[in-house]
Protein backbone atom coordinates (compact mmCIF):
# COMPACT_ATOMS: atom_id res chain seq x y z
CA UNK A 1 0.00 0.00 0.00
CA UNK A 2 1.44 3.53 -1.18
CA UNK A 3 0.40 6.63 -1.18
CA UNK A 4 -0.25 8.33 -4.33
CA UNK A 5 1.06 12.53 -4.13
CA UNK A 6 -0.50 14.08 -7.77
CA UNK A 7 -2.74 15.93 -5.91
CA UNK A 8 -5.06 17.11 -2.77
CA UNK A 9 -6.40 13.66 -2.39
CA UNK A 10 -3.64 11.49 -1.20
CA UNK A 11 -4.83 8.08 -2.12
CA UNK A 12 -3.60 5.54 -0.02
CA UNK A 13 -3.83 2.81 -2.79
CA UNK A 14 -3.45 -1.12 -2.14
CA UNK A 15 -1.44 -3.10 -4.35
CA UNK A 16 -3.39 -3.74 -7.29
CA UNK A 17 -5.88 -1.20 -6.82
CA UNK A 18 -6.70 1.82 -7.68
CA UNK A 19 -7.59 5.54 -6.48
CA UNK A 20 -10.43 7.76 -6.48
CA UNK A 21 -8.96 8.95 -10.18
CA UNK A 22 -9.34 5.27 -11.43
CA UNK A 23 -6.09 5.93 -13.57
CA UNK A 24 -3.54 5.55 -10.60
CA UNK A 25 -2.46 2.11 -9.46
CA UNK A 26 -0.19 0.43 -7.06
CA UNK A 27 2.39 -1.87 -8.71
CA UNK A 28 5.23 -4.00 -7.22
CA UNK A 29 5.23 -1.08 -4.48
CA UNK A 30 5.03 1.83 -6.31
CA UNK A 31 2.29 4.00 -7.41
CA UNK A 32 2.08 4.13 -11.01
CA UNK A 33 -0.16 5.51 -14.30
CA UNK A 34 -2.36 2.48 -15.00
CA UNK A 35 -3.81 4.66 -17.85
CA UNK A 36 -0.32 5.45 -19.21
CA UNK A 37 -0.67 4.89 -22.86
CA UNK A 38 -4.32 4.06 -23.38
CA UNK A 39 -5.79 6.32 -25.77
CA UNK A 40 -9.33 6.58 -25.32
CA UNK A 41 -10.01 9.66 -28.40
CA UNK A 42 -7.86 11.24 -30.78
CA UNK A 43 -8.47 13.73 -33.56
CA UNK A 44 -7.01 16.13 -35.27
CA UNK A 45 -8.69 19.33 -33.61
CA UNK A 46 -8.71 23.09 -34.73
CA UNK A 47 -6.42 24.31 -31.83
CA UNK A 48 -9.57 26.82 -31.00
CA UNK A 49 -11.40 23.77 -29.81
CA UNK A 50 -9.27 23.54 -26.77
CA UNK A 51 -10.40 26.72 -26.14
CA UNK A 52 -7.40 28.25 -26.94
CA UNK A 53 -8.54 31.77 -28.54
CA UNK A 54 -4.50 33.21 -28.32
CA UNK A 55 -2.15 30.76 -29.22
CA UNK A 56 -1.62 29.34 -32.73
CA UNK A 57 -4.96 30.91 -34.42
CA UNK A 58 -5.43 28.98 -37.17
CA UNK A 59 -4.12 25.82 -36.74
CA UNK A 60 -4.98 22.41 -36.12
CA UNK A 61 -3.26 20.18 -33.02
CA UNK A 62 -3.61 16.17 -32.79
CA UNK A 63 -5.78 15.78 -29.60
CA UNK A 64 -5.78 12.35 -27.23
CA UNK A 65 -7.29 11.54 -24.42
CA UNK A 66 -6.63 8.87 -22.21
CA UNK A 67 -9.34 7.72 -19.18
CA UNK A 68 -9.96 8.94 -15.74
CA UNK A 69 -10.05 12.00 -13.42
CA UNK A 70 -9.77 12.95 -10.16
CA UNK A 71 -13.22 14.99 -10.01
CA UNK A 72 -16.43 14.26 -9.78
CA UNK A 73 -18.03 17.08 -11.90
CA UNK A 74 -21.92 15.96 -11.82
CA UNK A 75 -22.22 18.06 -15.39
CA UNK A 76 -18.82 16.23 -16.69
CA UNK A 77 -19.02 16.68 -20.65
CA UNK A 78 -16.77 13.41 -20.89
CA UNK A 79 -18.17 11.07 -18.32
CA UNK A 80 -17.90 7.84 -20.62
CA UNK A 81 -14.09 8.76 -20.41
CA UNK A 82 -13.74 10.05 -16.80
CA UNK A 83 -15.03 9.26 -14.28
CA UNK A 84 -18.16 7.17 -14.93
CA UNK A 85 -18.54 3.41 -14.42
CA UNK A 86 -18.07 3.16 -18.32
CA UNK A 87 -15.00 4.74 -18.33
CA UNK A 88 -13.32 2.56 -15.60
CA UNK A 89 -14.25 -0.40 -17.05
CA UNK A 90 -13.06 0.74 -20.43
CA UNK A 91 -9.29 1.74 -19.57
CA UNK A 92 -8.45 -1.82 -19.28
CA UNK A 93 -9.88 -2.45 -23.04
CA UNK A 94 -8.07 0.12 -24.55
CA UNK A 95 -5.50 0.21 -27.29
CA UNK A 96 -1.82 1.45 -25.80
CA UNK A 97 0.34 3.56 -27.81
CA UNK A 98 3.86 4.86 -26.79
CA UNK A 99 5.02 8.45 -27.31
CA UNK A 100 7.14 7.40 -30.41
CA UNK A 101 3.62 6.62 -32.00
CA UNK A 102 2.41 9.57 -30.90
CA UNK A 103 4.71 11.77 -31.54
CA UNK A 104 5.71 10.18 -35.40
CA UNK A 105 1.87 10.67 -36.09
CA UNK A 106 1.65 13.97 -34.74
CA UNK A 107 4.77 14.49 -37.05
CA UNK A 108 2.75 13.17 -40.20
CA UNK A 109 0.24 15.62 -39.56
CA UNK A 110 2.12 19.02 -39.92
CA UNK A 111 1.45 18.94 -43.41
CA UNK A 112 -2.21 19.20 -42.45
CA UNK A 113 -1.56 21.88 -40.83
CA UNK A 114 -0.41 20.10 -36.92
CA UNK A 115 1.36 21.78 -34.62
CA UNK A 116 1.91 19.57 -31.97
CA UNK A 117 0.23 17.04 -29.79
CA UNK A 118 -2.55 18.39 -26.93
CA UNK A 119 -3.67 16.39 -24.02
CA UNK A 120 -7.04 16.73 -23.36
CA UNK A 121 -10.70 15.37 -23.39
CA UNK A 122 -10.27 13.52 -19.63
CA UNK A 123 -7.93 14.86 -17.01
CA UNK A 124 -4.68 14.47 -18.40
CA UNK A 125 -2.90 14.67 -15.47
CA UNK A 126 -3.79 11.71 -13.76
CA UNK A 127 -1.42 9.78 -15.85
CA UNK A 128 1.27 12.88 -16.38
CA UNK A 129 4.55 10.61 -16.75
CA UNK A 130 2.85 9.99 -20.75
CA UNK A 131 2.22 13.44 -20.88
CA UNK A 132 5.98 13.70 -19.49
CA UNK A 133 7.29 11.59 -21.95
CA UNK A 134 5.19 12.43 -25.10
CA UNK A 135 5.48 15.98 -24.75
CA UNK A 136 9.39 15.67 -24.24
CA UNK A 137 9.91 13.79 -27.26
CA UNK A 138 7.21 16.13 -29.14
CA UNK A 139 9.96 19.09 -28.06
CA UNK A 140 12.91 17.16 -29.24
CA UNK A 141 10.78 16.93 -32.59
CA UNK A 142 10.05 20.63 -33.03
CA UNK A 143 6.30 20.06 -32.26
CA UNK A 144 4.44 22.24 -29.50
CA UNK A 145 2.50 21.20 -27.00
CA UNK A 146 -0.77 22.11 -25.30
CA UNK A 147 -2.66 20.66 -22.12
CA UNK A 148 -6.22 20.79 -21.69
CA UNK A 149 -6.62 20.39 -17.24
CA UNK A 150 -8.52 21.01 -14.43
CA UNK A 151 -5.84 21.87 -12.81
CA UNK A 152 -5.97 19.67 -9.69
CA UNK A 153 -2.31 18.87 -9.31
CA UNK A 154 0.68 19.16 -7.22
CA UNK A 155 3.70 21.62 -7.24
CA UNK A 156 5.55 18.01 -8.05
CA UNK A 157 3.16 17.10 -11.00
CA UNK A 158 3.86 20.79 -12.44
CA UNK A 159 7.26 20.94 -12.50
CA UNK A 160 7.58 17.57 -14.39
CA UNK A 161 5.41 18.50 -17.24
CA UNK A 162 5.85 22.36 -17.04
CA UNK A 163 9.26 22.69 -19.26
CA UNK A 164 7.84 20.65 -22.24
CA UNK A 165 4.42 22.71 -22.34
CA UNK A 166 3.42 25.74 -24.65
CA UNK A 167 -0.01 26.31 -23.47
CA UNK A 168 -2.32 25.50 -20.92
CA UNK A 169 -6.38 25.84 -21.04
CA UNK A 170 -6.96 25.37 -17.07
CA UNK A 171 -10.99 24.94 -15.84
CA UNK A 172 -11.14 27.11 -13.13
CA UNK A 173 -14.62 25.97 -12.63
CA UNK A 174 -15.83 28.42 -9.62
CA UNK A 175 -14.39 30.90 -7.20
CA UNK A 176 -15.74 29.46 -4.27
CA UNK A 177 -14.29 27.14 -1.84
CA UNK A 178 -17.91 25.60 -1.20
CA UNK A 179 -18.55 24.86 -5.06
CA UNK A 180 -15.41 23.34 -5.15
CA UNK A 181 -15.89 20.94 -1.62
CA UNK A 182 -19.04 20.15 -1.85
CA UNK A 183 -20.35 20.15 -5.60
CA UNK A 184 -17.16 18.69 -7.28
CA UNK A 185 -15.07 17.48 -4.57
CA UNK A 186 -12.31 19.45 -5.40
CA UNK A 187 -9.73 22.09 -4.20
CA UNK A 188 -9.91 26.11 -5.05
CA UNK A 189 -6.75 26.37 -3.12
CA UNK A 190 -4.46 23.78 -5.20
CA UNK A 191 -6.07 24.56 -8.99
CA UNK A 192 -5.35 28.78 -7.86
CA UNK A 193 -1.59 27.75 -7.31
CA UNK A 194 -1.41 25.64 -10.38
CA UNK A 195 -3.09 28.41 -12.34
CA UNK A 196 -0.36 31.15 -10.65
CA UNK A 197 2.82 28.36 -11.64
CA UNK A 198 1.13 27.79 -15.19
CA UNK A 199 0.95 31.55 -15.79
CA UNK A 200 4.71 31.89 -15.20
CA UNK A 201 5.88 29.18 -17.62
CA UNK A 202 3.90 29.58 -20.76
CA UNK A 203 1.10 31.22 -22.21
CA UNK A 204 -2.57 30.32 -20.62
CA UNK A 205 -6.38 30.59 -21.01
CA UNK A 206 -9.13 29.67 -18.41
CA UNK A 207 -12.64 28.79 -18.90
CA UNK A 208 -15.16 28.55 -16.42
CA UNK A 209 -18.26 26.32 -17.06
CA UNK A 210 -20.84 29.14 -15.50
CA UNK A 211 -24.26 26.72 -13.77
CA UNK A 212 -27.23 27.87 -13.06
CA UNK A 213 -27.30 28.96 -9.33
CA UNK A 214 -24.11 27.62 -8.73
CA UNK A 215 -21.15 29.96 -10.09
CA UNK A 216 -23.67 32.80 -12.21
CA UNK A 217 -23.70 35.36 -9.73
CA UNK A 218 -22.17 38.77 -10.85
CA UNK A 219 -20.56 39.17 -7.45
CA UNK A 220 -18.41 35.77 -8.18
CA UNK A 221 -17.63 36.59 -11.32
CA UNK A 222 -16.31 39.92 -10.70
CA UNK A 223 -14.23 38.39 -7.74
CA UNK A 224 -12.77 35.76 -10.40
CA UNK A 225 -11.97 38.05 -13.00
CA UNK A 226 -10.54 40.20 -10.46
CA UNK A 227 -8.38 37.92 -9.32
CA UNK A 228 -6.93 36.95 -12.89
CA UNK A 229 -6.24 40.26 -13.63
CA UNK A 230 -3.82 40.63 -10.30
CA UNK A 231 -2.42 37.41 -11.65
CA UNK A 232 -1.84 39.25 -15.18
CA UNK A 233 0.10 42.12 -13.13
CA UNK A 234 1.71 39.81 -11.49
CA UNK A 235 3.57 37.54 -14.69
CA UNK A 236 3.14 40.30 -17.25
CA UNK A 237 0.91 38.13 -19.78
CA UNK A 238 -2.32 38.73 -20.78
CA UNK A 239 -4.72 35.61 -19.67
CA UNK A 240 -7.69 34.73 -21.64
CA UNK A 241 -10.98 33.66 -19.96
CA UNK A 242 -14.12 32.31 -21.99
CA UNK A 243 -16.87 32.13 -19.93
CA UNK A 244 -18.70 28.95 -21.17
CA UNK A 245 -22.63 27.95 -21.43
CA UNK A 246 -23.45 24.76 -19.45
CA UNK A 247 -25.84 22.18 -21.02
CA UNK A 248 -27.61 19.31 -19.19
CA UNK A 249 -25.54 16.26 -18.62
CA UNK A 250 -24.35 13.05 -16.82
CA UNK A 251 -25.81 13.40 -13.13
CA UNK A 252 -26.82 17.14 -13.57
CA UNK A 253 -30.03 17.05 -16.08
CA UNK A 254 -32.33 18.81 -13.20
CA UNK A 255 -31.71 22.32 -14.68
CA UNK A 256 -31.96 23.91 -17.88
CA UNK A 257 -29.19 25.23 -19.86
CA UNK A 258 -27.22 28.29 -18.67
CA UNK A 259 -29.47 31.64 -20.46
CA UNK A 260 -27.40 33.36 -23.37
CA UNK A 261 -28.35 36.52 -21.86
CA UNK A 262 -26.70 35.28 -18.39
CA UNK A 263 -23.29 33.88 -20.40
CA UNK A 264 -23.09 37.34 -22.43
CA UNK A 265 -23.80 39.41 -18.79
CA UNK A 266 -21.42 37.64 -16.36
CA UNK A 267 -18.27 38.10 -19.80
CA UNK A 268 -19.17 41.79 -19.63
CA UNK A 269 -18.19 42.10 -16.27
CA UNK A 270 -15.04 40.04 -16.24
CA UNK A 271 -14.33 42.44 -18.82
CA UNK A 272 -14.45 45.18 -16.40
CA UNK A 273 -11.10 43.26 -15.04
CA UNK A 274 -9.64 41.43 -18.34
CA UNK A 275 -9.07 42.61 -22.04
CA UNK A 276 -9.20 38.90 -23.45
CA UNK A 277 -13.07 37.56 -22.35
CA UNK A 278 -15.16 35.46 -24.66
CA UNK A 279 -18.16 33.51 -24.30
CA UNK A 280 -18.46 29.79 -25.34
CA UNK A 281 -21.46 27.64 -26.27
CA UNK A 282 -24.01 30.14 -27.13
Amino acid sequence: MQRCEVCFRHCLIQEGKTGVCGARTCKDGTVVAANYGRISSAALDPVEKKPLKMFRPGKKVLSIGSFGCNLRCPFCQNSEISWSDEALTLMWEADTYTPEEVVNRAARLVSAGNIGVAFTYNEPLVGYEFVRDTAKLAHEAGLENVLVTNGTASATVFNEIAPYIDAMNIDLKAFTDGFYRDLIDGDLAMVKDFIESAAGSCHVELTTLIIPSYNDSEEEIDALSSWVAELEIKTGKKIPLHITRFFPRFHMTDRPATPVADVIKLAEVASKHLEYVFTGNI
